[in-house]
C-alpha cells in the first residue's frame, strides 16, 4: 500500500484535512500546533487504499523545533511514496515557502489549496490551473472544513500514477543554476535523484543535519564549497539560507502575481473587525478577565454545582442502594456487598458525580481552540509572561494545563528555545488540570459550604500565582540566559462547529473516564483489600491496623506540620501520584463513606478549614500524575529533568501547604 504524507504549515486544516480523507478522529484546533506527533490513517476510495499520515504542522525543511524535526526526518525517511501538500489559500506567500522546498524533494506530489471558500468571501480569485503550470505540481482547490472539492482531490490522492514535480523552479540570483550544478555533483552518492536539488541546498547552506547525514568525498565537497563561494561573490550577501530565501521568496511573488486577482479595494475580514475589540490595548484584559469568569463561574458556580449534585444522587441515591438490595437478595456475603458498594462504588462513583463540571471547563477550552480566541490570550499575555523569561506562546501549553497536565507538555514542543520549552514544561504542572477538580470539589464543599466556589478559584489563581514566582526564582537561576523571541501566528476566528465542540470535549474527558474506569477502578479495589487486611493477611479488627494503616501511620509525620497528619490522607497523597483523581476515591475507602455528602461530613469532622486549604494547596503543587510524568520525562530529555522537576514540585507544595496553614491558623 501507497504511504503518503500530509504536510503543511501549522493551522492550515491539516489534521481537518486527515480526518475528512481518513475518517478518523483527531483533535482539532483553531490554533497553531494542535498536531505534535505523527498519526496515521487510511483512504479507502474506488477500491483503493492509501496510507496517510499527518505530520506536524511546520513553516520550512530547515528544522528549529521538535515538530519540524518530527517532520523532517519522516519526509527524508525511505518511508513515504508522495506528498500531500495542503496550503492555506488566504497566505499563500508564507505557505508556498514550504511547497518550494518540498518540490525540491522531488517525490510525486499534489497540492490542496485549503479555505478557498473563505478566499471567494473576500473577493479574490485564484487561478489554480495556471498555479498548477507555474508549480510543475497539480493545484486543487478545495475547503476541508466544508467538505468542499474532496473528490477530485481524492481520484488524485489515490492515483498509482501521482505525478513528480514537472521541473525545478527557475530562481533568480544564480540560486536556481546552484542548486541544478550541486545536484549533479551529487550524482555519484546514495541520495534517490529525484531529491538531490533538495540535498544540494541545503548543503551549499551548511545545514548541519544534512552535512552529518550525507556522505561527500574531498573533491565533491572542495566542489560544492566552491559553489557556495561563489554564491557569496554576488552581492546578494553571505548568509546562504536568507540567500536562498530570498530567491524563493522573488519566486513565489511571480507566482501571486500572475494567479492571484484581488480586488481593487480591500475588504476588512471579520477576523480583522474583531480583532480591533478583541485584542485592543485597552479592551484585551477585561475581556480575557470576563471570558476567564464566566468560564468558572458557569463551571464551579450553580450550573456545575446542580449537574454534579443531580449525578451523585443518580449513582449514590439510585444505583448503590439498587444494587446492594440486589446482592443480598442473590445470598452475596457482607464481604462482597462491602467490596462492591463500598470500594468500587464508593471509590469510582466519588469521581464519577465530578464529571459535569470537569466536561464544562473542558467544554470552554474547546470553544477558546476552536474559535481562534487562544492565540490571542497567548498574545495579550506576552507582555507579563516576557517579565519572567518566557513569551506569550509559552501560555498555550500552560492554559491546556487546566485540562491535562499530559498534552499540555506536549505542546511545548512548538517552542523553538530550548530552555523557554524546558522553563514552561515545568510551569505547566502548577496549572490546576482537570484531575484535580474532584479534590476541590469535596475538600471545598466539605468545609467552606456556600463559599466553596470562590475557594475553590482561589485555588485556580494561586496556581497561577506560584507559576510567576516560580519563573521569577528559574529567570535568575537555572534559566538565566533565556532569551524568548515572540512570533505566532493568530488564526482567523471560525464558528465552532456543534460536531467539533463534542469531539473536542470527549477528547478532553475521555481520559478521566477511561482512568475511572480503569485505574481508579482497580485502585479502589486495591485500596480496600489493604485496609480490611492486615500485614499477616488476617481480617484487620480496625483500620488502623490494616496494611494502609500501618504504612500510612508510619508517613503520616511528614504531613503533621501541615495540619492533616493522619493516616488516611497520607495514603490518599500517594495513590494521587498515579492519578490525582484517586484521592477521592481513596477517601471514599478509606472512611466507608457512601457518596460524597457522606465522604464530606466525615471530612468536615476530620480537617480543621486550615488544614483543609492546607492540603488542596498540596494538591495543586505537588508532583503531577505518573502519565504527566512520563511525558515530562520524555520531553525533558531524560530521568534527571523529570526527577528534579517532580522534587522541586513536592518540596514547594509541603513549604507553600506549611505557610499557608500556619498563616490560616492566625485567623
Amino acid at each position: 500500500m501507497r504511504t503518503l504524507a500530509i504536510i503543511g504549515n501549522p493551522n492550515s486544516g491539516k489534521t481537518t484535512l486527515f480526518n475528512r480523507l481518513t475518517g478518523s478522529n483527531q483533535h482539532v484546533g483553531n490554533w497553531p500546533g494542535v498536531t505534535v506527533d505523527r498519526k496515521t490513517g487510511t483512504i479507502h476510495h474506488k477500491d483503493k487504499q492509501v496510507a496517510l499520515t499527518d505530520l506536524p504542522g511546520i513553516y520550512s525543511l530547515s528544522p528549529y523545533t521538535q515538530e519540524e524535526i518530527i517532520a523532517r526526518e519522516y519526509v527524508l525517511s525511505d518511508e513515504l511514496d508522495g506528498i500531500l501538500n495542503i496550503v492555506d489559500a488566504s497566505n499563500l506567500e508564507r505557505n508556498l515557502y514550504l511547497t518550494m522546498q518540498l518540490i525540491a524533494l522531488g517525490l510525486p506530489m499534489i497540492v490542496a489549496l485549503n479555505f478557498i471558500d473563505d478566499v471567494e468571501n473576500l473577493d479574490i480569485h485564484i487561478d489554480c490551473e495556471k498555479m498548477s503550470r507555474r508549480l510543475g505540481v497539480p493545484v486543487y482547490p478545495i475547503s476541508a472544513r466544508r467538505g468542499l472539492g474532496m473528490e477530485p482531490l481524492l481520484d488524485a490522492v489515490v492515483d498509482e500514477q501521482m505525478p513528480a514535480p514537472a521541473f525545478q523552479p527557475a530562481y533568480l540570483h544564480g540560486v536556481g543554476a546552484a542548486f541544478r550544478r550541486g545536484a549533479e555533483i551529487l550524482a555519484d552518492t546514495d541520495i534517490r535523484p529525484c531529491s538531490r536539488p533538495f540535498y544540494a541546498a541545503k548543503l551549499l547552506e551548511d545545514d548541519p543535519q544534512i552535512v552529518s547525514h550525507v556522505t561527500l568525498t574531498p573533491a565533491q565537497r572542495t566542489e560544492l564549497d566552491a559553489l557556495a563561494d561563489a554564491l557569496s561573490a554576488h552581492d546578494i550577501g553571505h548568509d546562504h539560507e536568507m540567500m536562498f530565501a530570498d530567491a524563493k521568496y522573488d519566486y513565489i511573488e511571480t507566482i501571486v502575481a500572475d494567479t492571484v486577482t484581488r480586488p481593487a479595494k480591500p475588504v476588512l475580514t471579520t477576523t480583522e473587525k474583531i480583532d480591533k475589540i478583541v485584542i485592543n490595548k485597552w479592551m484585551a484584559v477585561p475581556i480575557f478577565a470576563a471570558i476567564m469568569f464566566l468560564m468558572f463561574w458557569s463551571t464551579f458556580g450553580p450550573i456545575g454545582s446542580a449537574m454534579n449534585d443531580a449525578l451523585e444522587y443518580l449513582i449514590q441515591g439510585v444505583i448503590s442502594p439498587t444494587l446492594e438490595t440486589a446482592l443480598l437478595s442473590a445470598g452475596a456475603s457482607a464481604w462482597v456487598v462491602g467490596l462492591v458498594c463500598d470500594g468500587i462504588i464508593g471509590g469510582v462513583g466519588g469521581v464519577i458525580s465530578f464529571l459535569p463540571q470537569i466536561v464544562l471547563l473542558f467544554f470552554w477550552l474547546s470553544m477558546l481552540e476552536d474559535t481562534g480566541y487562544l492565540a490571542r490570550i497567548a498574545f495579550i499575555m506576552d507582555t507579563l509572561l516576557r517579565r519572567i523569561g518566557l513569551s506569550g506562546k509559552s501560555f498555550v501549553p500552560m492554559l491546556m494545563g487546566f485540562g491535562c497536565t499530559t498534552p499540555a507538555v506536549m505542546a511545548a514542543r512548538t517552542m523553538e528555545n530550548e530552555k523557554d520549552r524546558r522553563m514552561t514544561i515545568m510551569l505547566t504542572p502548577f496549572m490546576s488540570c482537570g484531575a484535580k477538580l474532584p479534590v476541590y470539589g469535596l475538600i471545598a464543599g466539605a468545609l467552606f459550604g456556600a463559599n466553596a466556589g470562590f475557594v475553590v478559584i482561589s485555588l485556580y489563581v494561586f496556581g497561577i500565582a506560584m507559576s510567576i514566582l516560580v519563573g521569577f526564582l528559574f529567570k535568575r537561576t537555572v534559566f538565566r540566559d533565556v532569551s524568548s523571541g515572540f512570533v505566532l501566528e493568530l488564526p482567523p476566528y471560525r464558528l465552532p462547529t456543534f460536531k467539533g465542540t463534542v469531539r473536542g470535549m470527549w477528547e478532553k474527558a475521555k481520559d478521566f473516564i477511561t482512568k475511572a474506569g480503569t485505574i481508579i477502578f482497580l485502585m479502589s479495589i486495591v485500596i480496600w483489600l489493604l485496609q480490611n487486611f492486615t500485614p499477616a493477611l488476617a481480617a484487620a479488627a480496625t483500620p488502623e491496623t490494616s496494611i494502609l494503616g500501618v504504612f500510612g501511620r508510619f508517613i503520616a509525620p511528614v504531613f503533621k506540620p501541615l495540619g492533616f497528619g493522619e493516616w488516611q490522607a497520607a495514603v490518599a497523597l500517594l495513590t494521587g501520584i498515579v492519578a490525582k483523581e484517586a484521592v477521592v476515591s481513596t477517601m471514599s475507602v478509606l472512611y466507608g463513606a457512601a457518596g460524597d455528602a457522606a465522604l464530606g461530613g466525615i471530612l468536615a469532622g476530620v480537617f480543621t478549614p486550615a488544614a483543609g486549604y492546607a492540603f488542596l494547596i498540596f494538591i495543586l503543587l505537588y508532583m503531577p500524575c505518573t502519565s504527566a510524568f512520563a511525558t515530562m520525562k520524555r520531553e525533558l530529555g531524560g530521568w534527571k529533568w523529570a526527577i528534579g522537576s517532580a522534587a522541586f514540585q513536592t518540596c514547594l507544595a509541603w513549604l507553600a501547604a506549611f505557610v499557608v496553614y500556619h498563616i490560616a491558623l492566625l485567623f
